[in-house]
């Protein structure tokens, strides 16, 4: 089974950049698709971002396109969401999920998530 940590979150102003990071391991992760999901106080968990196995696909909800990106690296067990542009609206936890399968990654139906990071942007 896989575990995920995230790392990378923290607080900026608006318009500033963060890189979150999702580190897998106990697993093979070049099998698993992976998500980035967060969630903001008093909302429920959000779909952000996929990536495929091979990083040859990637998907993201509208409010982020332009301004996030996803990418991986199957030799390092990693995945990232590089954000810029933040918005104040961007404020919540994010979550990383590995998934056997994209609409698994893509709909959050996986028992394999990270804790989660605060990313807090200031206006």
């Amino acid at each position: 089974q896989v575990q995920l940590v995230e790392t990378g979150g923290g607080l900026v102003q608006a318009g500033g950049s963060l890189k979150l990071s999702c580190a897998a391991s106990g697993g093979t992760f070049s099998r698993y698709a992976m998500g980035w999901f967060r969630q903001a106080p008093g909302k429920e968990r959000e779909f952000v971002a996929f990536i495929s196995w091979s990083g040859g696909s990637t998907y993201y909800t509208d409010s982020v396109k332009g301004r996030f990106t996803i990418s991986r690296d199957n030799a390092k067990n990693t995945a990232w969401l590089q954000m810029s542009d933040l918005k104040p609206e961007d404020t919540a936890v994010y979550y990383c999920n590995a998934a056997l399968s994209t609409r698994a990654a893509m709909t959050g139906s996986t028992n394999y998530w990270g804790q989660g990071t605060q990313v807090t942007v200031s206006s």
